[in-house]
C-alpha cells in the first residue's frame, strides 16, 4: 500500500496537469454547448421552415452520431482536407457540438413549457418578440432548464475522458499512467473515481446555486441566504430547509 501512495505522490504533478486539461475541455465544451443550445433551441421554434428545418437537421445529426466518431472526424479526418485542429480545440468542438445538440432540446422544451398566457401578457404590454422572450419568457424557462442542463454538464465532464484518443494527456490518461506504474488497477482508477466525483459535485453545487437564484428572482423559491440561514425569515426558505 505504501508503494501505491508513493507512486501517487510522484504522479500527482502530472495528475494535476491532467485535471487542468479536463477542466479546459469541460469549460470550453460547456460554453460552446450552451451557446449552440440557445441558438438551436430558438431556431427549432422558428416559423420559417428553412431555419427550423436546418436546426432540426443539425440537432438530429449530432444527437444521432457517436461523440467518439465525431471526435475522430475532427482530429483525424478534417486534417486530410488541409485543416489541422489543435487537440484541445478539437475536443472542445466535439463536446460542444454533441452536447449542444442535446441542450437545444432542453432549451426548446423549457421555452415551450412557459404558459401561453405569459406570451399574451407580454404582447398586451406592447413588447417586441425579443423583448417578450428576454424579459418574460426566458427567465421562467431558464429556471426550468437548469436541472437538465446540469445533467448534461456532468455527462460532458465524463465525456472528456475520450480526449486521450486524440493524444491529450487529460485526467483519464494520467490515471492510466498511474495504473501502469503501480500495476494496481483498483487503486489507480479508484483515485480517478474520487477526482471525477469531486469535480462533478462542485459543478453540481454551482448549478444548484444558479437554480436557486433563478427561482428566487421569479419569486418561486428562497434565496441562497435564506437556505443557508439557521433561522430563515421567509416561510419559503424554512420550507426549503426542511426539504
Amino acid at each position: 500500500m505504501n508503494e501505491n501512495i508513493d507512486a501517487f505522490l510522484d504522479a500527482w504533478p502530472s495528475i494535476q496537469e491532467g485535471i487542468v486539461v479536463t477542466l479546459q475541455l469541460t469549460a470550453g465544451g460547456a460554453l460552446l454547448a450552451f451557446v449552440l443550445a440557445l441558438a438551436l433551441g430558438l431556431a427549432a421554434r422558428a416559423h420559417n421552415i428553412v431555419i427550423r428545418g436546418s436546426a432540426r437537421a443539425f440537432i438530429e445529426f449530432f444527437r444521432g452520431t457517436s461523440l467518439l466518431v465525431q471526435l475522430f472526424w475532427l482530429f483525424y479526418v478534417v486534417p486530410l482536407f488541409g485543416y489541422l485542429i489543435d487537440p484541445v480545440l478539437c475536443g472542445i468542438l466535439a463536446l460542444g457540438l454533441n452536447y449542444g445538440a442535446y441542450g437545444a432540446e432542453v432549451v426548446r422544451g423549457a421555452i415551450n413549457s412557459v404558459p401561453q398566457s405569459q406570451w399574451e401578457a407580454a404582447t398586451a404590454l406592447d413588447f417586441s418578440h425579443w423583448q417578450r422572450l428576454r424579459r418574460v419568457v426566458f427567465p421562467q424557462a431558464w429556471a426550468e432548464m437548469i436541472p437538465p442542463l446540469t445533467n448534461l454538464l456532468i455527462q460532458l465532464l465524463k465525456g472528456t475522458a475520450l480526449a486521450s484518443y486524440i493524444l491529450l494527456q487529460d485526467l483519464t490518461f494520467e490515471i492510466d499512467q498511474l495504473r501502469q506504474t503501480t500495476g494496481n488497477t483498483l487503486f489507480a482508477f479508484g483515485v480517478g473515481l474520487v477526482i471525477y466525483f469531486v469535480i462533478g459535485y462542485v459543478l453540481t453545487l454551482v448549478m444548484n446555486a444558479l437554480e436557486v437564484r433563478a427561482k428566487n428572482r421569479l419569486g418561486t423559491g428562497p434565496s441562497l441566504r435564506e437556505i443557508f440561514s439557521l433561522a430563515p425569515t421567509d416561510p419559503r426558505g424554512l420550507e426549503a430547509a426542511k426539504q
